[in-house]
Order: structure tokens, then C-alpha cells, then sequence
């Protein structure tokens, strides 16, 4: 077992008492080899995609509003393609739609949370979001993508990670990725990830550290002018 039994306890009784709606976790994981579809980070070993998919199944099996989907991204790579998963171990958090919410790495230590929150949220449907920031994702019509590079160490990074997957339940044209850094190191590197939590969004901006909400949203807005000063 990866969870001690308070954590699954507790973890449980969340559940029973706040999730509404099934949620499903599809997980594409390869067992042997980290297969990323584009770029130069093919065929590198999958440290945690065996402990990634233990996690999975002992959170599933917490509630039978939650349903895990296993894929190998290898064999079934025109889901991995529909889903814009290109790296393993990659998580899907969704209800009934895919509200673009993704995990890449294993969700351990401080980040255990973010997979537990994200559940609830989407069972929920509701975010925690203030009424002037989801006036505003409402009126987003350009395709945005978060990356937040994120270590399980970091006490600050589950706190940006959940901005950035709320902003992604609020708005259909925002993708929300968490990136586990030193499972991906490579692409660590490409971004010149030297601290957490790092956010890139749309490749043509970034930040670090934790950032209030109005700040993070600021960020995401300076993100779609330049995609329309561009286009």
C-alpha cells in the first residue's frame, strides 16, 4: 500500500461526504519506457508509472463515485492524441465532459492534495474561485495552456497548481497542467526550471513562486494579448 491507513481514511471520508457527481481518472502510463510523442524526450524510463497507477487504484477504490481508466499510451496512442497526453505517467481528472485538468508525475507528498481537491472539484462541479475571476474565464475564447512545474517537496506549489486547474474547470479554452520537475527533467531544462512552483502559460509567459489569485489571472490575461498581438 502507498497510503498509510489515516491518509486513506481521511482521504475516504472526504468522499463520502463531499463528492456528488462520478468522477473518472484515465491514466496512460507504458510500464517500461516513457514514450513522449513529440520532441526529443522519447524512449526514457518511466521511474513512477507502476507506483502512479498503485496510487491511483487505492484512491479509486476510496469511492464508487470514481472510476480509473488504465491506457498504455504506446497501444492506445489515438486516445493518447485525443486527450493531448504526450508523456507518462499522465493523469485525466474528469466528470461527464474533460475540463482539461492533467497530472504528469506522480501525485505524492504535498501534491497528494491537489489530486484530492481536483476530484472534489469535479464531482462538484464549483471552485473556490472568486465571482470577478469567473466572470472574467468566462469571457476567455483563446486556446490557453498552464504549465506548472511543481516538486512533491514544495509546500508552496500545490497551491498554484490548484489555481491553474480550477482556471481550467472554469474555462473550456484553458488546459491546466501540473509537471512533476525532476521526473521530467528534460523538459525542466527546456524551460529552465531552476525553482518551484515555475508557471509557464502559452510559452510566452512565466513566473515563479506563489502567486495570489488576482496575480495569477493578471498573468493569464498578459498571455492571450500577446497570442491576439501574434495572430
Amino acid at each position: 500500500m502507498i497510503l498509510n491507513k489515516e491518509t486513506r481514511e481521511a482521504t475516504r471520508t472526504r468522499f463520502e461526504a463531499e463528492l456528488i457527481h462520478p468522477v473518472k481518472i484515465v491514466l496512460f502510463t507504458q510500464e517500461r519506457k516513457r514514450l513522449v510523442l513529440l520532441g526529443s524526450l522519447q524512449g526514457q524510463d518511466c521511474y513512477f508509472c507502476k507506483e502512479t497507477r498503485q496510487l491511483l487504484e487505492e484512491v479509486s477504490a476510496l469511492s464508487d463515485k470514481i472510476d480509473l481508466q488504465v491506457l498504455d499510451i504506446k497501444s492506445d496512442v489515438g486516445k493518447a492524441a485525443q486527450f493531448g497526453i504526450d508523456k507518462v505517467p499522465g493523469i485525466i481528472i474528469m466528470g461527464q465532459d474533460d475540463p482539461g485538468i492533467r497530472i504528469y508525475g506522480i501525485p505524492s507528498g504535498y501534491e497528494y492534495s491537489t489530486l484530492v481537491e481536483d476530484i472534489v472539484d469535479v464531482s462538484r462541479g464549483t471552485t473556490h474561485l472568486s465571482d470577478k475571476t469567473k466572470e472574467t474565464l468566462g469571457t476567455v475564447d483563446k486556446a490557453i495552456r498552464i504549465q506548472v512545474f511543481i516538486t512533491p517537496t514544495c509546500v508552496y506549489c500545490p497551491g498554484v497548481v490548484r489555481l491553474a486547474h480550477q482556471f481550467a474547470l472554469e474555462s473550456p479554452h484553458i488546459r491546466a497542467e501540473m509537471i512533476e520537475s525532476t521526473e521530467f527533467q528534460e523538459l525542466s531544462n527546456r524551460y529552465n526550471v531552476y525553482g518551484v512552483p515555475k508557471t509557464i502559460v502559452n510559452e510566452t509567459i512565466s513566473f515563479e513562486g506563489a502567486v495570489p489569485e488576482e496575480e495569477f489571472l493578471e498573468n493569464v490575461l498578459k498571455a492571450i494579448k500577446r497570442t491576439d498581438s501574434v495572430e
